[in-house]
């Protein structure tokens, strides 16, 4: 059992809680209690309609998402926290995603492993929490359990959810990380927010490639980019493939339409700077890399665990949907031999697409 109240002074406490969160980088703490019982209705309405489409997992913990206090028992109290993450010095998305010969990949994993980063802070968190009032029980999560972290963050006050189900700050936009860290501790709760401020706006809906957005409030992992190009392992449905266009790794389409997002704020944490140039790769550039030159230069990236072959995958899609160019034409026919299945397979239609039997 952690201390209560009555054992140290809560407010005091949740006050140095979020300047020590300030101290670390994070843009914004807040704290808010483990009763997410209004939200698993709509947890259990998204599951039985199969949006989340392969990742089991989701199905497999089924209500204990919304259920905090079952995940780690015991827990009173969860911190939550954000943090920016644009490159200062990214190419521009809008061009990038222009340019037919370009590889877009999301800007979160452009730098490194957010999960490491927030995981690192939020310990360090704890660690200051625990020289203040000694042991107390707590779990960090990043993106890395069972947990309803965007209505965790809505309920503390952080922001409100998107219609596209992102969180949205009005100083901040949505360009950020969100991490929790579960204590036993009975700290004072921060009220959510008054109102939403998305308005009559439908831009996210609008401009989603795949109209994976299939409701506000409601995405149909089947169908999103993101989905398609990091968890799905196996192929991707041909039909959704043209509509993929450049992107190779996410999608930000929803984030950068948003007018929420004229207010994003660039990351100055040199963990998220650019690496190997991805920002503004060309497809071919990519296309080229051995399995070693994959696996070194993306160590220690959030794009790593998507594995060689599902990055040449997604680079194909995104070569059928190039531009046809004879540098184009000549790294698919490099691969249409290549040792894996579903490497073949992409690129057999992406020659396909450039009217090259496969």
């Amino acid at each position: 059992m952690g201390l209560d109240n009555g054992q140290v002074d809560g407010q005091a406490l949740a006050a140095d809680i979020k300047r020590w969160a300030a101290a670390l980088g994070f843009a914004r703490a807040a704290i808010t209690g483990v009763d997410l019982s209004h939200a698993e209705a709509g947890l259990q309405a998204w599951l039985d309609a199969g949006y989340h489409g392969e990742m089991d997992y989701m199905a497999r913990h089924g209500l204990k998402r919304a259920r905090p206090a079952e995940l780690v028992p015991g827990t009173r109290s969860v911190i939550s926290v954000f943090l920016p993450y644009l490159p200062p010095a990214a190419a521009a998305s809008e061009a990038v995603l222009a340019d037919g010969a370009k590889a877009y990949l999301s800007r979160y994993a452009l730098g490194r492993d957010y999960h490491k980063v927030l995981r690192r802070k939020l310990q360090t968190l704890a660690e200051r929490i625990g020289e203040r009032i000694g042991p107390f029980g707590h779990r960090v999560f990043v993106d890395s359990g069972p947990l309803l972290e965007v209505e965790l963050a809505r309920q503390a006050g952080l922001g409100w959810r998107g219609k596209h189900t992102l969180l949205l700050n009005r100083d901040y936009g949505s360009f950020f990380f969100l991490g929790e860290l579960l204590t036993d501790l009975a700290l004072p709760a921060d009220p959510p927010l008054p109102a939403e401020h998305c308005g009559s706006c439908t831009r996210c809906l609008d401009f989603c490639p795949t109209r994976a957005i299939v409701k506000p409030y409601t995405v149909d992992a089947r169908r999103c980019i993101s989905y398609l190009t990091i968890e799905l392992k196996g192929s991707i449905p041909p039909a959704l493939r043209p509509l993929i266009g450049n992107r190779v790794y996410g999608c930000d389409d929803c984030q950068l339409v948003c007018p929420w997002n004229r207010f994003a704020v660039r990351s100055d944490d040199p963990d998220f700077a650019v690496r190997h140039g991805l920002d503004d790769a060309s497809l071919c550039e990519l296309f080229a890399w051995s399995e070693a030159q994959f696996l070194e230069r993306l160590a220690g990236s959030p794009i790593y665990r998507i594995g060689y072959a599902r990055w040449l995958r997604n680079l194909a899609v995104g070569l059928g949907n190039a531009p046809s160019s004879p540098a184009v034409l000549a790294a698919l026919q490099a691969r249409r031999d290549d040792t894996d299945a579903l490497v073949r397979e992409h690129v057999a239609w992406a020659l396909q697409q450039h009217g090259v039997a496969g």
